[in-house]
């Protein structure tokens, strides 16, 4: 396989793994806040709840309802960004190249 081959495939790997612990967040959140993810702003201009889980912090806490700021506080947003960076912290430890 070449390097950009093996590139491509770590990228989706990563990214599959991001969006199963998205989707748990998420699902998280609305349980505990029973679905109110959305402060009244977010709701007239129509805001995906679920894209509060991804993509800029201030823009997610714009939108989003109190009680989700709250849940936030005991259980943090994790950015595709942070993410990433733990997943290959993570797998250079396990090909012992971790320095």
């Amino acid at each position: 396989m070449s390097i950009i081959g093996s590139a491509f495939d770590a990228w989706r790997e990563v990214r599959e793994e991001y969006e199963e612990v998205r989707l748990a967040a998420y699902m998280l959140a609305e349980e505990a806040t029973n679905g109110a993810l959305l402060n009244a702003r977010g709701r007239a201009a129509g805001i995906d709840p679920g894209s509060l889980f991804m993509g800029n912090e201030r823009r997610a806490r714009a939108y989003a309802s109190p009680e989700l700021l709250e849940h936030w506080e005991k259980h943090p947003r994790v950015t595709y960004a942070a993410f990433e960076r733990q997943w290959v912290r993570e797998r250079e430890a396990e090909m012992g190249l971790a320095s």
